[in-house]
């Protein structure tokens, strides 16, 4: 069965302050895991399917659980993929006069209010994602908190930034009552250019 696969992306993450080149690496392999864990998942799927329509196997319990369990696996590969090329190819400030930066202005008064209220949310306990979203329907940003990689996420809206609060995400570089330390790091490494582009596409 020829089943199109899930492609793992490469990163272009240069040396950065605060997150250790360590913590980076074990974090990119965890990433991969998801893309992996997808196409199972979707392989898996299919060849049960299959065999309950060609002989009638009683798969539908186990299909159903690989069903329930592919958002997991597919939202924590999406994730990290806005989450790892916000930090690629190396820091760059968020532009003033962008079409992002001014739409954060209009609808969250300002970066700076913006940037608070943001962190606050990342502070939220458990694990998970802080998140900026782009609500296409009526146009306008929204920033939420979703739960582990896929409890939480806003239909119909697009990630434009993604804040991965998971411990595996700081855990070598500082403790979890410190992770306020590693959300700044994240700020000061982050290229805004990228936010942009997906602004832009978001947009589109």
């Amino acid at each position: 069965m020829n089943i199109p696969k899930f492609q793992e992306q490469k990163f272009n993450i240069p040396e950065l302050k605060g997150i250790s080149k360590k913590n980076i690496e074990e974090h990119l392999k965890l990433y991969t895991g998801y893309v992996n864990n997808a196409n199972s998942n979707v392989e898996k799927m299919s060849e049960l399917s299959e065999g309950m329509f060609r002989n009638g196997e009683d798969n539908g319990y186990i299909i159903a659980e690989l069903f329930r369990r592919f958002s997991f696996e597919y939202n924590g590969m999406r994730n990290h993929e806005i989450y790892f090329s916000s930090l690629s190819g190396g820091a760059k400030a968020l532009n003033l006069e962008s079409a992002l930066a001014k739409k954060i202005a209009l609808d969250c008064m300002s970066v700076e209010i913006f940037l608070m209220g943001f962190k606050n949310i990342a502070l939220t306990r458990g694990v998970g994602w802080a998140v900026l979203w782009y609500d296409k329907k009526d146009d306008r940003l929204l920033a939420s908190w979703v739960d582990e990689q896929h409890l939480g996420q806003l239909n119909g809206c697009e990630m434009i930034l993604a804040l991965d609060m998971w411990e595996h995400a700081y855990v070598y570089d500082y403790p979890t009552s410190e992770k306020k330390k590693y959300i700044e790091a994240f700020f000061e490494n982050l290229n805004w250019e990228a936010i942009e582009s997906n602004f832009v596409k978001a947009t589109s």
